[in-house]
């Protein structure tokens, strides 16, 4: 537990000449944590994302999550990274329509090399956790947006990763299935899983993580940890 899962170091992120869209953020995230990052458009929610799946490297600082330096990757390394050690759920699920919810859930394990049968344990362990193993063979497009979600974080936690990022997991649903996500978040971090979510609500933030951070104009101004930068 004290190990931290990311460790981000005095990170600042600039493009052209305006200004910054993070200066001088130092953020620990721990195992077992489970952490909203909060703030207007523009405020650095998605920059900050971005650095911690790899997408986009820092103009200075250091981004580490599980004890890897993820700045420094190569494209390469940094996809092979997103694959074995982070798992994302996006605002409009991502799931491919012409490929069934056990075909969508597979696929990070495929493109990881894990055997087949291996894999499809896997696959329908998390289905049946996860509450929508009767919709195994179903196509995405004819389940509810709550549904979708869920498969799209079965698919996320496919290969066991360190870190959930979540990016606006519930901006896309009605208020049911809303509440079906949050009550989802909230159980996966009571089983252990660590998780980082961006949002713009801050019901969702209070109901399902355990730490709130806010960002303003690229800084932190506020760390329900009690750390303040």
């Amino acid at each position: 537990m004290d190990t931290p899962v990311i460790d981000i170091s005095d990170v600042s992120r600039t493009y052209g000449e305006g200004p910054p869209a993070l200066a001088g953020v130092s953020l620990t995230v721990r195992a077992g944590e489970a952490v909203a990052v909060l703030g207007p458009s523009g405020s650095g929610k998605s920059t900050l994302l971005n650095l911690i799946a790899g997408l986009d490297r820092p103009s200075a600082g250091s981004v580490t999550v599980d004890g890897l330096r993820v700045d420094r990757l190569s494209e390469t390394a940094s996809a092979k990274y997103r694959r074995a050690r982070i798992g994302m759920v996006f605002q409009f699920f991502h799931l491919l329509d012409d490929l069934t919810v056990t075909e969508n859930v597979l696929l990070p394990a495929r493109l990881a090399g894990t055997p087949r049968a291996e894999a499809r344990r896997r696959a329908a362990d998390l289905l049946t956790h996860l509450g929508i193993n009767r919709h195994a063979d179903a196509r995405p497009g004819t389940l509810s947006g709550g549904e979708r979600q869920r498969v799209a974080v079965a698919r996320a936690l496919m290969n066991r990763p360190a870190l959930l990022l979540a990016d606006e997991p519930t901006g896309a649903l009605d208020s049911a299935s809303g509440e079906d996500v949050r009550e989802l978040l909230t159980a996966l971090n009571a089983d252990g899983q660590t998780i980082l979510l961006v949002t713009h609500d801050p019901t969702l933030a209070e109901s399902c993580t355990t730490r709130t951070i806010e960002l303003v104009d690229g800084r932190i101004a506020r760390d329900t940890a009690g750390v303040l930068r």
